[in-house]
C-alpha cells in the first residue's frame, strides 16, 4: 500500500473488521503532509476526535481517522498541556472543519487557522472550559454554577439587491430533531444554506467515560436510534479488536442479518416520506405499511423492534431457530413484491418524477471533495460500499462471503437516492435469504476479557453510510475514550450544496431524501 509505505509508520489492527492501520505523527506539519498525501490517492476525512491523556503521559492527543481505498488510517498526534493546538485541515478536507470545531469544545484541542466557531457549544458551558478534560467536573465545581450566556452564531451573509434571509429552526413544527437552517435566497430561489447543529448535545462521549464495555454497548446503541446495529456492531469491532478476539461467524452472519434489517426499515421509511412530501400520500401510506409489518416481526423474532442490545461484544445475544429463519425468508419474499410493484407506481407517475429528477442534484466531485460515504456517495455514481469488494479492497466477513452488489445511480438528484434505495433494499432482501440458508452451527458469544489500555477501531456500512467507533481502554480495562462517529458528519454540509439553485419549497423534499442524524452530530 504505497501511501503507507511512504508516510509514518503503521501497524495493522488485529481482529475480523475492515482493515485498520494505527500510527503516530511527530509533529502537525507530518500531520498535514499525510492529509494531502491521502487526498491525493482519493482518501477521505473519516473522523476527528481528541482526548485527554495527561492521567498517563502528560499532554492531550488528536485522532485522526482516512479512510483510504484498502481501509483505514488511524492517525494520532501528542500535544502539549500548554496551548495544544495543530495546523488546519480543512483546506486539505472540507469535512474536517465541523470535527475539528467540536473537538475544540469538547477538549480544547484547536486549530491555529480556520474556522474558529463554536459548533456543540451554545453557551451552556464557558469558553475556557472543556467538558471531556479529566478534570472538568472539579473545575466546573470550583466555580459554581455555568450561566447560560447564548450568543449570536455568526451566519455568512450574503448580499446583493434582492437578496434577503429566511432562518428555519432549531424548533420546527413537527416531531423531529432539533436544528436551524439559514437560507439566503432571492425570491424563492436558494442561493445558500447554512446549518448549525448541536441543539442535542446530550454529553454521550462523557458518558462512556469509566463505563465497562457491557455498559458501553448498551449506549452506544442509543446515539442514533435508527442505526442502533451499525453502531452496535462497530462498537463491538472496535472491543473486539482491542482485546484480540474474534467472534464465530454464525455470530457475524447474524449481526449482519440485523444490519440489513435495519437498512431495509429506513429505507422503506423514507421510500414513503419522499412520496408525501411530493404529495403522493398513496406512497406513504403503502412503505409505511410495509415498515410496520418489517419492524413487527423485528419485535417477534428479536424482542425489539429496532432490536438493541442485541449485537454484543463478543457475538450476538440471542438466536434464531428454524421458525424464525422461515419467517425472515417469507417476509422477504412478501416485501420484494410489493416493493417491486411500488417501484413501478413510482417510476411511472409524472407529478412524483417532476419533483424528484434533478432536484438537489450534487456530483461525484463535490461527494469526493466533501468525503461523503454511503448511499448518497452512491448517488451520484461513486462504486463504494464497505461491504463489496473493490480494487485492493477485501470486505470483512460474513459479507467477503456474500458478494454484495452496490447500488448506485450517477445522476446525483433526488430521483437518484430514490432509486438507490429502492436497489437497496432488493439486494438487501437477497442477502437475508442468503444468510438464512447458509448460517453455520457455531457459539453466538464469544469470551471477552479487557486488555488494559487497549485500543481498536471499528467501521461499518450503515444504511446510511460509514458508521465508526473508535474505542480506548484504561488501565482497568474500562472505557477510558469512546468516539463514535456518524456519516452525517459528513452529509449535513453535502445538504447544504444540494440545495442551491433549487428553490425553497424543495428543501423538505432534498433533506428527507438524504435523512440525516441530528443525534448522531450532537454528541
Amino acid at each position: 500500500m504505497q501511501l503507507l509505505d511512504e508516510t509514518i509508520a503503521f501497524t495493522l489492527q488485529s481482529g475480523v473488521g475492515a482493515p485498520v492501520w494505527f500510527g503516530r505523527a511527530a509533529d502537525g506539519e507530518e500531520l498535514r503532509r499525510f492529509a494531502a498525501a491521502a487526498r491525493r490517492f482519493d482518501g477521505r476525512m473519516a473522523a476527528i476526535w481528541g482526548s485527554d491523556e495527561r492521567q498517563r503521559d502528560g499532554g492531550f492527543r488528536l485522532h485522526c481517522v482516512f479512510g483510504l481505498n484498502q481501509g483505514h488510517a488511524w492517525v494520532s498526534l501528542d500535544l502539549p498541556v500548554d496551548a495544544p493546538a495543530y495546523p488546519d485541515l480543512a483546506d486539505i478536507f472540507p469535512a474536517a472543519n465541523r470535527m475539528q470545531r467540536a473537538t475544540r469544545d469538547m477538549v480544547g484541542i484547536a486549530t491555529t487557522g480556520g474556522d474558529q466557531r463554536p459548533w456543540l457549544r451554545h453557551g451552556a458551558w464557558p469558553a475556557d472550559w472543556y467538558p471531556l478534560r479529566h478534570d472538568a467536573a472539579q473545575l466546573a465545581s470550583e466555580r459554581g454554577d455555568f450561566p447560560n450566556a447564548p450568543s449570536d452564531y455568526d451566519f455568512v451573509r450574503v448580499g446583493g439587491e434582492g437578496a434577503h434571509e429566511i432562518p428555519v429552526g432549531p424548533i420546527h413544527a413537527g416531531i423531529i430533531e432539533p436544528g436551524h437552517f439559514r437560507f439566503s435566497v432571492i425570491g424563492e430561489k436558494v442561493l445558500r444554506l447554512e446549518q448549525r447543529l448541536g441543539y442535542q448535545h446530550k454529553g454521550v462521549e462523557k458518558l462512556f467515560i469509566g463505563m465497562d464495555l457491557a455498559a458501553g454497548a448498551r449506549l452506544v446503541g442509543r446515539i442514533s436510534g435508527d442505526s442502533t446495529c451499525a453502531y452496535a456492531w462497530a462498537y463491538a469491532s472496535a472491543v473486539e479488536a482491542a482485546c484480540g478476539v474474534a467472534p464465530s461467524l454464525r455470530a457475524l452472519m447474524l449481526r449482519a442479518l440485523m444490519l440489513e434489517r435495519e437498512r431495509v426499515a429506513n429505507h422503506l421509511g423514507d421510500l414513503g416520506a419522499l412520496g408525501n412530501d411530493a404529495a403522493l400520500a398513496f406512497g406513504f401510506t403503502q412503505f409505511m405499511h410495509l415498515k410496520e409489518l418489517w419492524l413487527r416481526l423485528n419485535a417477534r423474532l428479536f424482542g425489539h423492534r429496532f432490536m438493541m442490545d442485541r449485537i454484543v461484544p463478543g457475538g450476538v445475544a440471542l438466536d434464531l431457530e428454524a421458525p424464525a429463519l422461515a419467517a425472515i425468508i417469507e417476509q422477504c419474499d412478501y416485501i420484494g413484491r410489493e416493493v417491486a410493484t411500488l417501484r413501478t407506481i413510482y417510476d411511472e407517475h409524472a407529478g412524483l418524477q417532476d419533483r424528484f429528477l434533478t432536484t438537489g442534484a450534487i456530483d461525484a466531485d463535490l461527494a469526493r471533495e466533501l468525503s461523503l460515504t454511503g448511499m448518497g456517495a452512491r448517488a451520484t455514481g461513486i462504486i463504494f460500499d464497505g461491504r463489496a469488494y473493490r480494487q485492493g479492497f477485501t470486505p470483512p466477513p460474513p459479507y467477503r462471503m456474500l458478494g454484495v452488489r452496490p447500488a448506485t445511480d450517477d445522476r446525483g438528484d433526488v430521483a437518484a437516492r430514490v432509486a438507490v434505495r429502492f436497489n437497496e433494499i432488493f439486494e438487501s432482501l437477497r442477502l437475508q435469504r442468503e444468510i438464512v440458508v447458509s448460517l453455520p452451527d457455531d457459539e453466538l458469544r464469544a469470551d471477552l476479557a479487557p486488555v488494559a489500555g487497549g485500543a481498536g477501531l471499528g467501521v461499518i456500512e450503515g444504511w446510511r453510510g460509514e458508521v465508526l467507533v473508535g474505542v480506548a481502554l484504561d488501565a482497568a480495562g474500562k472505557l477510558a475514550r469512546v468516539h463514535p462517529h456518524d456519516p452525517s458528519w459528513q452529509a449535513w454540509p453535502a445538504l447544504e450544496h444540494a440545495v442551491m439553485q433549487d428553490i425553497v419549497p424543495d428543501f423538505p423534499l432534498i433533506n428527507k431524501s438524504f435523512n440525516l442524524s441530528y443525534s448522531g452530530v450532537d454528541l
